[in-house]
């Protein structure tokens, strides 16, 4: 007797609860009865709330990246990106890293394909700027902020230089917060290391008014963090200002070219280094898919699964997911549901085929922690505002506890970095044409067509 198959497409935060999830659940009488098969473009699950101390060079890429095979017993990794799905035939094709198609029979379908850059008309911004969706334009941005200090350092025009010291964040939230706030104490370190008076920056000591690094975080909102209690936002607000991040509530851009922004205020300031974290909306395939979707997300019902079609279920950024705790509201785009509907798409797929019984999706928020550099943090567990070092641990304690591997890894490089100068090394493998803003898959660096 043949098996019957569960394709999960994508493995992020939903996906790969998933995986783990049921395969946890499914006795070894139900492996043998049912293939799991986990669809992605990576081999990789990535912790994206770390992805700014990659990008800021404390963390090593591979920390935050956790090995699929080796944290997915039982669960049959297809490398790919799925283009289209058929569920007439029960079938999805897919693209695998090679460029050739493949595939796919199924009789039970996860999609948690997650999100990808949220785009704005205005004129520049998708030549010149970039997001932080995935690894690679976290590894570019790396680079990018890397060269940039080494080339103003080099430069003999002032004005050049200044631009390239210039770096703009648009996008208050939790990533744009955490890239400025990260951002600024790395380009602060690197600057020292290139100064042309060693000594007198050098030993961690201030920089020189002229050389020091420009960070600014602008958004239309009327503070940082508008999602967060008023009292986190201010706690943000302060250490970002203390930090020397020009912080600009209530401001874009109009417009982006080469040379730099040009603000709605009219005010137009030179920069190199225009980055994106105005949100995000949801993968491209589920428009593409021919379902019924709310705010551009799959519907389906507080069982997770789609409205027409008894054996395809969705959760995570690409389903509008019915919020129980608030009725009439579907949950907002975040890791912490993702993970929670992740777990329970796992167990209600597990008892589609008579192990265990399905249940509703129901998640009050636990709280939310912001990681602003150093010691320094904004948290809410539990509704508990905290800020200051004790936030730090409470963020760097739960980021460990949510992490399914890579821990000790993770705690070796943040020991290095409280005690050695940061990595002035540009490594040069991804380049920007590779990681443009509109992509359908940030996740993929993009390569050039012959």
């Amino acid at each position: 007797m043949s098996r019957s198959r569960i394709v999960i497409v994508g493995a992020g935060f939903a996906g790969y609860q998933a995986a783990r999830t049921l395969s946890r659940t499914l006795p070894r009488t139900g492996r043998d009865a049912v293939e799991i098969v986990l669809v992605n473009p990576n081999d990789y699950f990535l912790y994206m709330p770390l992805l700014p101390e990659v990008a800021s060079g404390m963390l090593e890429p591979r920390r935050v990246s956790v090995s699929l095979a080796g944290t997915l017993p039982h669960v049959r990794l297809v490398l790919g990106e799925v283009g289209s799905v058929d569920f007439d035939r029960r079938t999805l094709r897919y693209v695998d890293p090679e460029g050739r198609s493949g595939e796919l029979g199924y009789d039970r379908l996860l999609l948690t394909v997650g999100s990808v850059n949220k785009l704005l008309p205005i004129p520049g911004v998708a030549e010149h700027a970039h997001g932080f969706r995935g690894m690679p334009e976290a590894l570019y941005l790396r680079d990018h902020v890397n060269r940039q200090i080494a080339l103003a350092a080099a430069a003999d025009d002032p004005e050049e230089a200044a631009a390239r010291r210039t770096f703009v964040v648009v996008g208050a939230g939790y990533t744009g917060t955490e890239v400025a706030a990260h951002g600024q104490m790395f380009t602060d370190s690197l600057a020292r290391q290139h100064s042309r008076d060693g000594q007198r920056a050098g030993g961690g000591r201030r920089l020189p008014e002229g050389e020091r690094p420009r960070w600014m975080l602008l958004d239309i909102a009327p503070r940082v963090l508008p999602e967060l209690d008023e009292r986190l936002s201010e706690t943000a607000h302060r250490v970002l200002r203390k930090r020397g991040v020009d912080v600009r509530p209530g401001t874009s851009i109009k417009e982006a070219t080469s040379e730099g922004v040009l603000l709605d205020s009219g005010e137009f300031v030179p920069t190199r280094s225009l980055i994106w974290c105005v949100g995000v909306r949801p993968d491209p395939l589920v428009k593409d898919l021919g379902l019924e979707t709310q705010q551009g997300r799959l519907v389906v019902d507080e069982y997770l699964r789609v409205p027409g079609h008894p054996e395809v279920m969705a959760c995570g950024d690409a389903a509008a997911v019915p919020d129980l705790t608030r009725p009439g509201e579907i949950t907002p785009m975040t890791a912490q549901h993702a993970v929670r509907q992740g777990k329970t798409a796992g167990r209600n797929l597990a008892a589609s085929f008579g192990y265990g019984a399905s249940r509703p999706y129901k998640h009050h928020d636990l709280g939310f922690m912001v990681d602003l550099g150093g010691v320094q943090a904004a948290a809410n567990p539990l509704k508990v505002p905290l800020s200051g070092p004790l936030a730090n641990l409470v963020t760097r304690g739960y980021h460990l506890a949510s992490m399914p591997g890579n821990r000790i890894r993770v705690l070796a490089d943040w020991a290095l970095d409280a005690v050695l100068p940061r990595q002035a090394a540009q490594l040069g493998l991804v380049r920007s044409w590779s990681v443009p803003l509109e992509s359908s898959s940030p996740e993929v660096a993009r390569t050039p067509v012959s």
